[in-house]
């Protein structure tokens, strides 16, 4: 499916996870609405725009099962979790759970809003390799206190690329009443996700990565309860507007000034592309190719996986320790000499290869990976 994609040629691209790759139908779509914006700026912002978003949040809703007036568009998931922290209402010695493999980013802002309010930022040492997710859930639950304000967690991680049993936390932690917020950044279209089953308070996901839209498309969801406690990181047009809607929520939130909003009206179109292409089959036999690999890349770099290779933790993206001084600089060679764009992270004190597998990749993209690390490694 390579010649549907707009990516180079010539790069074994085996970095999905980072920003996704859009199909060049979604493309299509996404420059049709940046005409339109700007054929007639006034008419798209102030007359459709509106409409446009909210079929963005039906198709939406419809593929997350939630209702398409608890999501909003922002524009990645670091907006969204920004807006939920800054709205939290620490106090001082309330705490945050989290576990010490999150995205470095919101580990950067919950850090910020803890050390501003006094709260604490409690990141749960993660024990590898992780074996079932009963283990993991058991595990993790020890760190739920009477100061826990908030539970906050990866649907799939970063750096490591592991699948965590975010459904399982969240059923437990609603039984012991605790607010809970996942961050699905690497979730919708790579897992399935059912935000009614799941059943937690608040969600943050990307349409830009594994759903393929354009960059800048990402959503917020929220529960009812908890919409109207949200200001909007910008006071627009939307508080006290002169014509409300019936959700303070969307008011606050779309109304945000001008903006290109043409990558959030591509969203129905990326639903309609995995649609026709069969994507649940796709991202099957996208998750058996990184499952079938994932061993070589172990052997390669003299390192045990991180977790059991199964469905439980592994999914479209797998992520091995490497033993390397400079990340950046292994990096650099691999897209510069053997033209393989993949990142090469820190997580801790410890960097990580992680390969991302799509609909366009075949085993020559992960054959060429091993064999350029075979020969940078004996060096």
């Amino acid at each position: 499916m390579k010649d549907q994609f707009l990516l180079r040629p010539d790069i074994s691209f085996l970095n999905f996870g980072s920003f996704g790759a859009c199909p060049k139908t979604v493309f299509e779509t996404y420059k049709k609405f940046q005409l339109e914006l700007e054929q007639q700026p006034v008419e798209f912002i102030a007359g459709n725009a509106p409409q446009y978003l909210k079929n963005s949040r039906i198709a939406l809703g419809k593929y997350l099962n939630c209702h398409a007036d608890d999501l909003v568009c922002v524009t990645n998931p670091s907006y969204g979790v920004n807006i939920v922290a800054k709205n939290l209402d620490l106090n001082p010695g309330d705490e945050i759970l989290t576990t010490d493999i999150e995205y470095g980013a919101c580990d950067r802002t919950w850090k910020y809003y803890a050390e501003k309010s006094g709260a604490n930022y409690v990141r749960r040492k993660t024990n590898f390799p992780l074996e079932t997710k009963e283990e993991f859930v058991e595990e993790f639950l020890k760190g739920i206190t009477s100061k826990t304000k908030l539970i906050f967690i990866s649907h799939i991680t970063s750096s490591t690329a592991l699948r965590l049993p975010v459904e399982e936390i969240c059923k437990a932690a609603r039984k012991l009443g605790v607010m809970t917020f996942v961050d699905g950044a690497h979730g919708p279209a790579q897992v399935d996700v059912d935000l009614t089953e799941m059943d937690c308070d608040i969600y943050v996901g990307a349409c830009h990565k594994w759903m393929m839209a354009p960059k800048g498309s990402s959503f917020l969801y929220v529960k009812r309860e908890y919409q109207n406690f949200l200001d909007p990181l910008v006071i627009s047009w939307g508080y006290d507007a002169d014509l409300p809607s019936d959700s303070q929520f969307l008011d606050y939130h779309e109304m945000q000034g001008t903006r290109d909003l043409s990558a959030f009206c591509t969203i129905p179109a990326c639903i309609e592309f995995m649609e026709t292409n069969n994507w649940k089959e796709v991202s099957a036999d996208c998750r058996k190719m990184v499952q079938e690999n994932a061993s070589k890349l172990c052997e390669i770099t003299g390192n045990k996986p991180l977790s059991k290779i199964n469905d439980d933790f592994i999914a479209q993206m797998f992520s091995c320790e490497i033993q390397t001084k400079n990340p950046k600089e292994l990096h650099d060679l691999l897209l510069e000499k053997y033209k393989i764009e993949i990142p090469v992270m820190v997580q801790g004190d410890k960097s990580f290869i992680r390969y991302s597998i799509n609909a366009f990749n075949t085993k020559e993209d992960l054959d060429k990976l091993f064999t350029a690390l075979k020969e940078i490694l004996k060096k």
